[in-house]
Formats: C-alpha cells, structure tokens, sequence
C-alpha cells in the first residue's frame, strides 16, 4: 500500500474510533447512536476498507519473536510452563470485541450497493472471523458462535453455551473456502488474499487434526470428522497452495544467509517470493516494536534458545549431533562448528557480526542466560533502543505451508518420499543440508527426541514414528521464534516436556572464555573473584548456576519446578466473570475448579 493511501486511511480510521472502536472490548458494546451510525456508514468501497482496516489488529505483534516455551526461555518460565495458571475472573483471552466488528461489517454491507465490493469485502471479513474462531479454539476448546453483533437485550445471545467443537470447525471452514473464492489472488505483503486464506486453513486443519489424533479425551460428538479427515484436507489445501499460489522460498544470497534475509529485511515487500502476509512497522506512521532492545538489553526477560533445541540442529552432513559422543559436553566454538546452517542463522555464533558492522559480537550473558543468542529480528544497532524496531514481522509464509504438508501427511500415514521432495526437501536445498529420507527416518528414530530426561516426545508411535520425528525436528528448526512452539506442544500432547530441565552452554569450570573467536575474551566464571576483564564476569552460584556444581551445562531456573496437569492444561479456565453472566450456560474446562455452582 503506498503512503498516500496509508494517510488516508489512518484519518478515517480516526473518524471510525468515534463510533465503533471507543469504550471496552466487551461482547456487548453496541455501536453509540449518538455518533455516526452504521445505517449511514458502510456504503461504499473505501468506507468498507476503512473499517475492515481494525480486522488486521488481531495478528500478533511481539508474540512473533518472543517465546517462553522448552525451546526458548526467560528468566522465569511462563505461568503456562510451571502449571500457576489460575481462573481468572475476567480477561484471559477472552474478549469478543474483535468478533463484535466482524458481524457488524458482514451485517450491513447491504448499505453498499457496490456488488464486487461487497463479495470481496464479506470474503475478508469471514477471513477474519475464521482467524479469530482459531484462537479462541486453541485456547479454550468449544466456544459459543456468534455470526452477528450481540446487543444488550439479547437474551438467548446472553445465555448461549458453548458450541461444540466439530460445529465451529465446521463454520470455520464454510468461512474460509469462501474467504478462498472471492479474495483478490495477487501477491500482497499487508493485505489479506487468497493465498493468506489457504494458508490459514493448513494451518488451522493441521492443528484440528493433530489434536483430535492425540487428544482422544475429549469427545467430539458421534457426527464428528474424525483426525485423518481433518489431516486429509489440510494436505489436501497445502498441496493447491504449493502447486498453484506461485510462492516459493526466499533464497536471498545462498545457504549461509538466504535463510536469515526472511528476518533481516525491513520490508515484507522484498520478500513475496516467501512471505504470504506480514504486519507492517514503520515508524514514520508510529509503528513500531522492540525485537532488538528484547535481544540485546538484560531488561525484556532475556530470551534465550534452549540446550535441547540447539542439540536439535542436525550436522551439516545431515547426520545427527546428539549420535555424537560427549555432544553435551563440547565447548560452544566446537559445537558450533559444521551444522545446519539455520543455526547461525538464528543465534550468535562464532564469527557472527551484527547487521552493518565489522567486528566480531559474542553472545552476551547479560542478556541471554543460556549463552544462544537469538538473532531473529534482529537488526542495526541504531534500533536497539526502546520502541525502535520498524523491521516488519512475518505472519504466514509458505515454508510453514510445506511443513503443514509434510506432517499433515506423515501423522495422517499416506506420506511417501516423494511428498517429502516437495516440501521438507525443499527447506533443506535452501541451506544446503542433505535430504530427509523416509526409510531411513523410520528405520532409526532419534532416541534424543524421544528421551524423556531432555523432554523428548512421549506419545509418538506407530510405522512412521521416525519421519514424523524428524518433521518435528524439522519444524522447530525452520520456525523457531516465529510463535508456533507452544501450540504445537498443546495440538502433540506434550505438555510433559515442559518438566524437564532447561539448560544452556557447557562450561568445564572456572575460567575465561573465548566465544566469538575472536581471541579476547568474552565472559569469566570464577567461584571467589575475577581475575580478567572480560566484559562479562559471572560467579559460580550467584550469576550462573552450572549443573554439576562446578562445571557442566549452564542451569536455568534453579529452584523452580515446571509442573504439567495433563488433565487440565491443555485449556485455558473459562473467566469466572462470564460463567456468571451466562448463568452457568458457559460451562467450566476439565480440571479448573472455579468454585461456582449453578
């Protein structure tokens, strides 16, 4: 979109706060008749596009490069991780005010009599409420279905229960193939098309039946689709995205950067060869967030990627590291040394230069406490102070359709090598890595990621338990701190792996060390006093805890124990406020006891 237009749109979106957007995020916020009204609105193309403006605020921001889950933590694990979530009274995800503004577009495009407008315009709106009905469902299950504004006075709205699951699949679905049809089908950076539409339908199916595979706990109804129904059609719709969208994969200036360009360019515009839809920052508009200050300042929760994702890298030869012996005991510059090169791609590692400069930078253990440095989103020195980061962030992009592919097909037990040469494939040719083979895979499962000790898989099984493994593998690596890890814990039945310990790096003992390679050194472990000038000096028990006491993998959260009820934490707790409203018409998730009886 080009910047006059921006304008322009930025100044009726103003008018529009006037009528709609003002006041809390409450489903039953009617629109105000004191102020402009929908009777007098919604009558023409560019009134449409103002208004459907507010849909894109639904797509994450800053979610998209932080993560507290076992491959990226902080300095405290998430309250989803150490199992401290509690019911709350309101909040928590569940607001509908974003649903609220869906209806009320889709309820009065008759007053345009612009009929292209109005089909292009209800195909981007019942996007928009396929989009949200997926977060609400992830979150929290069954929930009710709206397809209009709900007033005050609707009493049957009011007491609504939750719909079953199969139901909103099911409307999800009538949205979104329509949303498929009538969408524009040119390439687009910012704007919703036709492609963003398939995409969200692999992503979503691929969740709904994965989960159903492994969460036989929940009943789906006896008219129910069952897993392979929903894992069918997801393969089904990225296979048309692969053959048909005309997106590939960026591959920039080859295997050792094309990868790490995806999250170094400012502008999605330069990567719709990939990138299917981004969220646009510029700070000449007011748009910004913070991925270099959360990167590089020890004042955002210091991220840090985990030992057990960094053992995860393959070797550049496509063997594994963890076949390795003593791989959990070689000093970060050895352990770097001759990996997939996703990996320096995604973290600081020897020989890493900050984007624009010279010199070699280490990882930094002020603001990372595991020692691997996350690197995605990160650019110019000259952005790392507070709300200075207008890199934009990515929110669909056809890698992830060719992962939803090949797992879609794995878990469903129709994969063959050839659907892997069409898609996992094709994410190892861009970093050079050697191909994934099927038989192979099966023939030898990792037992490093199903090993319970480093919170390894518990529940795969069956013929395919190898390929589907390394598909796991596969997907951790390519969309690493790009918002998916957490839910695809949740959609696996995994949330066990949350318990286990998080490290980081190997350190033999007091000492300094070298990490950049540069030959000074970068940090000091030492138990009494220190002895150098290392930028960082860090005390045996105080600063850095080492898990044989003296020496070994550096230890996170000591002291805390992550807990996981598998009865209970795969939802979230329905607010207690809104039971209450409904008078107990909202039912409570299994395991949350919120003490209410109706």
């Amino acid at each position: 979109m080009n910047p006059a237009m921006k304008k322009i749109l930025f100044s009726i979106l103003i008018v529009l706060a006037g009528f709609s957007f003002a006041g809390c995020d409450d489903l039953l916020d009617a629109v105000p008749k004191d102020k402009m009204t929908t009777d007098t609105f919604f009558k023409s193309e560019s009134e449409l596009k103002a208004f459907a403006m507010n849909f894109y605020g639904m797509f994450p921001g800053t979610e998209l490069y932080i993560a507290n889950d076992d491959h990226y933590t902080q300095n405290n694990p998430s309250n989803e991780v150490m199992g401290k979530r509690t019911v709350p009274a309101s909040g928590s995800g569940w607001s509908w005010g974003a649903l609220r503004n869906v209806n009320t577009l889709l309820e009065y495009l008759p007053n345009c009599k612009d009929e292209t407008a109005r089909t292009q315009y209800e195909a981007l709106a019942r996007f928009f409420r396929a989009y949200f009905y997926f977060e609400k469902v992830k979150r929290f299950g069954d929930v009710p279905w709206y397809d209009k504004p709900v007033g005050s006075k609707d009493e049957e709205a009011l007491n609504r229960p939750r719909d079953p699951r199969e139901f909103i699949m099911q409307r999800m679905i009538e949205d979104i193939d329509f949303a498929i049809a009538n969408l524009p089908s040119g390439k687009s950076a910012y704007e919703v098309t036709k492609w963003t539409a398939m995409a969200l339908k692999s992503r979503f199916l691929l969740f709904e039946g994965t989960f159903r595979k492994y969460h036989t706990e929940f009943n789906y109804g006896a008219d129910a689709k069952d897993y392979k129904w929903y894992l069918d059609l997801c393969a089904q719709t990225s296979y048309e995205f692969i053959q048909s969208s005309g997106y590939s994969l960026h591959k920039g200036d080859g295997p050792n950067s094309g990868y790490h360009q995806l999250f170094t360019t400012f502008s999605a515009e330069e990567l719709t060869d990939e990138v299917i839809l981004a969220r646009n920052y510029n700070k000449a508009y007011g748009a910004y967030h913070n991925s270099n200050y959360t990167m590089n300042t020890g004042s955002m929760g210091c991220p840090s990627m985990t030992k057990k994702l960094a053992a995860s890298y393959l070797c550049k030869d496509g063997s594994r590291f963890t076949d390795i012996a003593g791989w959990d005991s070689k000093l970060f510059g050895e352990e770097t040394q001759n990996r997939d090169p996703r990996m320096a791609q995604s973290i600081r590692t020897p020989g890493y230069k900050r984007m624009g400069e010279e010199d070699f930078t280490a990882p930094d253990f002020k603001v990372t406490f595991t020692g691997y440095h996350p690197d995605k989103y990160v650019t110019t020195i000259d952005q790392d102070t507070y709300n200075n980061a207008d890199i934009d962030l990515i929110i669909f992009r056809a890698g992830e359709v060719l992962l939803n592919y090949a797992e879609a097909k794995a878990e469903a037990g129709t994969l063959t090598q050839d659907n892997l040469d069409l898609s996992v494939n094709k994410l190892r040719d861009r970093v050079g890595m050697p191909h994934m083979d099927m038989a192979a895979a099966n023939a030898n499962p990792d037992p490093f990621l199903t090993d319970k000790a480093w919170g390894g898989y518990q529940n795969v099984n069956g013929a395919n338990k190898g390929v589907i493994l390394e598909i796991r593998r596969e997907r951790a690596i390519e969309l690493a701190q790009e918002g998916h890890r957490y839910y695809d814990i949740i959609r696996w039945k995994e949330g066990k792996v949350f318990e286990a310990p998080f490290y980081g790096m190997y350190f033999p003992g007091e000492g300094v060390y070298d990490l950049d390679g540069n030959g000074t050194p970068d940090i000091e472990i030492f138990s009494e006093a220190a002895t150098s000038k290392a930028p960082v000096q860090s005390k045996l028990g105080t600063d850095i805890i080492l898990k044989d006491g003296n020496s070994g993998l550096v230890r996170m959260h000591s002291g805390i124990t992550c807990t996981w009820n598998e009865d209970r934490d795969y939802l979230y707790p329905i607010p207690t406020d809104e039971r209450n409203l409904t008078h107990g018409a909202l039912t409570q998730n299994p395991g949350w006891d919120d003490g209410l009886n109706f």
